[in-house]
């Protein structure tokens, strides 16, 4: 097998996914081309070197359609003899992206892939490719599916994770990405996007609101009583986990995931691939995985998943520095925690998806360029990077600084 090193990671800022946000008029295309680019123009990159461009999208459909991959490398101005892929592992699809990437370098099948992800959910909404998961009424009575909000809900419930308590987390992953952005610690990594004129639209995160507090998010209705309630979800998880008397529900848009537009890039290679580009490796990919969890609650593949691969690297939790796991819901996060034992100085130290939003089909890469950036800043060697994911799955990758 074939070493495969992280030699650069960008990300754009995360625009709120709404028609009044920052990068509504930017097209998925362009935001991904500005990740592409940057990659090409700060390693004074030769394109015609690349093997392949490989972008998570969760809904390609409309202006992500297309094959957004190849059709975003041909916008940046990359070689055309570098071919494009698009896929979707839903919320894990960035994250995907880097290890099908590290993959084919690992396998001698590739000496230099550009990965990453692109998500517009200002243009392209949630949910606009449809799918049987939960449109299918056949389909959904087999898996028992509920609303990702439904199912954070149970999750909270079985553990005893009262509104105070996931509230607190989000204030804190409010706290912490606040600190970030004024200590300076994306600074070499955020690649402002701009318009046709060359004036920037958007170079920081739009979503945080570090001055939040419990008694702010106190004021905020429960997101998913009603659909829990009177659209009968609450009884469809309680069929599949009896145990839960009644659903308590917790979440809501203070302590959930953001709604954001957003794109990333990361350029792996070989070691030999990089020598001849001139480049020194920052990182080092040890081992990856994807794992398929229960479906009705779906948001607890990560544990497995983590697990799976730690196992896989010959390691144990205790010999990762720094974790960084999608924070789609509070819920999800301090049960990742408190499964895995981790302390809390430890994970998502820089905030996460509930301050800074998630760009569906580009947090798992944006996931890996925060963790390189702060192993680096404090001399740290392991990082893993984890995403729930729907229809229950987990994706996971382990990064070693060199």
């Amino acid at each position: 097998m074939t070493d495969c090193y992280i030699y650069d990671a960008v990300r754009t800022p995360r625009g709120r996914g709404r028609k009044d946000g920052a990068l509504f008029m930017t097209t998925p295309v362009e935001l991904a081309a500005t990740t592409l680019r940057a990659l090409r123009d700060r390693n004074k990159l030769d394109t015609g070197l690349i093997n392949d461009v490989v972008m998570g999208c969760v809904e390609p459909v409309s202006d992500q359609g297309s094959n957004i991959g190849r059709i975003a490398a041909l916008a940046s101005g990359y070689s055309e003899t570098v071919p494009g892929l698009q896929l979707n592992r839903f919320c894990g699809s960035g994250l995907e992206a880097t290890n099908v990437g590290a993959a084919k370098i690992m396998s001698g099948q590739a000496d230099m892939v550009v990965v990453g992800g692109v998500e517009s959910m200002s243009r392209v909404p949630m949910g606009s490719s449809g799918g049987a998961f939960f449109a299918d009424p056949t389909v959904a009575r087999i898996l028992n599916y509920v609303p990702q909000g439904i199912s954070a809900d149970a999750i909270a419930t079985l553990n005893g994770y009262d509104r105070t308590s996931v509230d607190s987390f989000a204030v804190e992953s409010q706290q912490r990405a606040g600190r970030a952005w004024k200590e300076g610690r994306f600074n070499g990594s955020i690649i402002p996007v701009k318009n046709e004129l060359g004036e920037i639209v958007l170079d920081r995160d739009e979503h945080i609101r570090p001055e939040t507090t419990v008694e702010t998010l106190a004021k905020l209705k429960a997101s998913f009583e009603t659909a829990g309630e009177k659209d009968g979800f609450d009884s469809v998880i309680q069929m599949r986990y009896p145990e839960i008397e009644r659903v308590n529900h917790v979440h809501h848009a203070g302590n959930s995931s953001g709604i954001v537009d957003g794109s990333a890039a990361i350029l792996l290679g070989t070691l030999e691939s990089g020598q001849r580009a001139g480049l020194k490796p920052r990182a080092r990919i040890r081992a990856f995985g994807s794992l398929g969890s229960e479906p009705s609650i779906m948001l607890t593949g990560p544990v497995a998943s983590s697990e799976a691969v730690l196992a896989r690297a010959g390691m144990t939790a205790k010999d990762i520095d720094l974790f960084e796991i999608n924070e789609a819901f509070a819920a999800v996060v301090m049960f990742f925690r408190d499964k895995m034992n981790i302390d809390p100085d430890c994970l998502n130290v820089n905030g996460g998806a509930i301050a800074m939003g998630h760009a569906l089909g580009a947090t798992g890469a944006m996931l890996v360029g925060i963790v390189l950036d702060e192993l680096e800043r404090c001399d740290l060697t392991n990082g893993l990077i984890t995403l729930c994911v729907g229809a229950g799955m987990g994706t996971t990758t382990i990064i070693e600084r060199v």
